[in-house]
């Protein structure tokens, strides 16, 4: 007995994309290229990279120390960065320090809330309370410019 066959239309044509169409960024929804993470906590930056993939940021790297971060943004300055603002022994203040100097937008994310000690240089940084709702953290990738 034969297979019926269900689709009686003409056969499906595919258009081959161009070269251009190939060689350009598949997001355009103007999520960033590059986002560093520091954080401590591997479950809290598995989450936040989950999220920024989600949104359409290109690529995330993730580190867990002051100095690391440090040698991440000598190798490649990112985009934007989300800073948590207390590793295990140290605060990510140097961090935010040389990010204002090379002007990349970045938010402190912390589970102190108000009393997180963050010098008065910095105060006036965004600020994420953990844990931060997608939406939140959305809205904190939006407006990075314009601040």
């Amino acid at each position: 007995m034969r297979a019926r066959r269900w689709y009686r239309g003409p056969a499906p044509q595919y258009e081959t994309p161009s070269k251009d169409a190939i060689m350009a960024p598949a997001h355009s929804n103007g999520a960033p290229e590059d986002v560093l993470i520091v954080e401590d906590d591997p479950i809290i930056a598995i989450d936040f990279e989950d999220r920024l993939l989600g949104f359409g940021v290109a690529g995330v790297r993730t580190v867990g120390s002051v100095t690391k971060a440090l040698e991440a943004i000598a190798k490649r300055t990112p985009d934007f960065a989300l800073l948590d603002v207390e590793l295990i022994r140290e605060t990510s203040f140097a961090i935010a320090e040389r990010l204002v100097a090379l002007k990349v937008p970045f938010v402190f994310v912390t589970g102190y809330g108000a009393e997180a000690r963050i010098p008065p240089a910095l105060a006036g940084q965004p600020r994420l309370q953990k844990p931060c709702s997608s939406d939140a953290l959305e809205a904190a990738l939006q407006a990075r410019g314009a601040a």
